[in-house]
Order: C-alpha cells, then structure tokens, then sequence
C-alpha cells in the first residue's frame, strides 16, 4: 500500500542519511520504522499483562471494604 507522509525538514534529513548509511532505500526505512512501532506497542502490553497477571490475588487481607473502614477508623483517634 502506498501511503502519503508530511515529515519536517530535519527528520527528511536524518532519514536520509540514515537510509545512506545503511544502504536502504525510504520506504525500506519507513516499513523497518512501522514495524519497530508496532513490535514496541505489542512489547508494553504484554510486560503490562504480565504485571497484571503477577499482581492477581495478592490482596489476601480477606473483606476489602472492611479493611477500609478499619484503616479510616484510625482517623477519627486522634491523640
């Protein structure tokens, strides 16, 4: 698919030498750049997920409502 892309100045500069220096052309360059997005996105929902997943059934402290209340009862003794 062809697609149309407004770049700065500066990033149509670094591209270019970019593209020299590896002996790639543009659209090479733009592909390699999508898929290193993607690969990145993909790569912090799963680290997410993971984290998530260890987190699951940490809180063992039985009835979370009324753990609240005896932590909020603690205010209302004050010296």
């Amino acid at each position: 698919m062809r697609t149309i892309v407004d770049l700065t100045d500066e990033q149509i500069e670094q591209l270019r030498r970019l593209c020299a220096a590896q002996g790639i052309s543009r659209a090479e360059a733009v592909r390699r750049g999508v898929d290193l997005l993607i690969s990145e996105r993909a790569n912090r929902l799963e680290r997410r997920r993971k984290a998530l997943e260890a987190a699951v059934g940490t809180w063992r402290g039985g009835d979370g409502l009324e753990y609240e209340r005896a932590i909020r009862a603690e205010w209302d003794h004050r010296p």
